[in-house]
């Protein structure tokens, strides 16, 4: 497989690609409203919840954690995640830019 080379874009780009990762599953975007819906650190329901084996919510959980999207601590002998507000917030002002890019009136029928 070849090489991304990451070191040829943008910082800002590849923070977007990396956010943008969070939302290639729509596992990990049901952790992320279920995280949102409770507004509360998660010990262990999102199994019942979202309806996945606990392997698999455990790998999205460990995506999202490297992404940065979400923290967790230890309580006891579990591990409760939540958002990571600082980050959402960076994630969302970013992602908000990229997307509110406007097409330039004056050349739309180029294609």
């Amino acid at each position: 497989m070849g090489l991304t080379k990451t070191e040829i874009f943008t910082e800002q780009q590849n923070k977007i690609a990396v956010f943008a990762k969070a939302f290639a599953h729509p596992a990990r975007v049901a952790i992320l409203q279920q995280l949102f819906s409770t507004n509360s650190c998660i010990c262990g329901d999102l199994v019942e919840e979202i309806g996945l084996a606990q392997p698999t919510i455990s790998q999205h959980l460990k995506e999202l954690k490297n992404l940065g999207l979400i923290q967790g601590n230890i309580e006891g002998t579990s591990v409760c995640y939540c958002i990571n507000k600082e980050n959402w917030s960076e994630m969302k002002s970013i992602i908000a830019q990229f997307l509110d890019q406007d097409i330039n009136g004056t050349n739309l029928n180029c294609c």
